[in-house]
């Protein structure tokens, strides 16, 4: 089947349809709620104790993730739950806070612990996603 170029945003209707199916069927903290992280970027010497924070919106309770990514690498999950580690996440690293404020510290920077550091509302206990 053919679309005109006004038939939908991505030509094929059911793209739009589905779109808006799974957005009817998140409960709606999962649609509305945020999170932002500081800083944005933190250089640290090897040794130091550095913190990152992450602020959330309503409705995250203890539903909060933190991951880091390495270049080429998809995004690795260190905690979950706010302070429940994942058995290859470092000693070095823990986590802790409630809503709103969440914090990652990492004692002891250690040169391979360069990367991309994300928090997540909403961690899935049955696939840590």
């Amino acid at each position: 089947m053919h679309c005109r170029r006004k038939c939908d945003l991505f030509g094929k209707p059911w793209v739009l349809a589905s779109m808006w199916i799974l957005l009817w069927h998140l409960p709606p903290t999962e649609v509305f709620s945020s999170v932002t992280q500081s800083p944005v970027f933190k250089a640290a010497a090897l040794g130091e104790t550095v913190s990152l924070s992450c602020t959330a919106s309503e409705g995250v309770d203890d539903d909060l993730s933190w991951y880091l990514q390495k270049p080429g690498q998809p995004p690795k999950l260190l905690f979950y739950q706010i302070s429940s580690r994942e058995s290859d996440t470092p000693s070095h690293f823990s986590s802790s806070g409630s809503e709103p404020e969440f914090t990652l510290t990492i004692n002891g920077v250690q040169a391979e612990d360069a990367a991309v550091y994300y928090c997540k509302k909403s961690y899935n206990s049955q696939n840590k996603t």
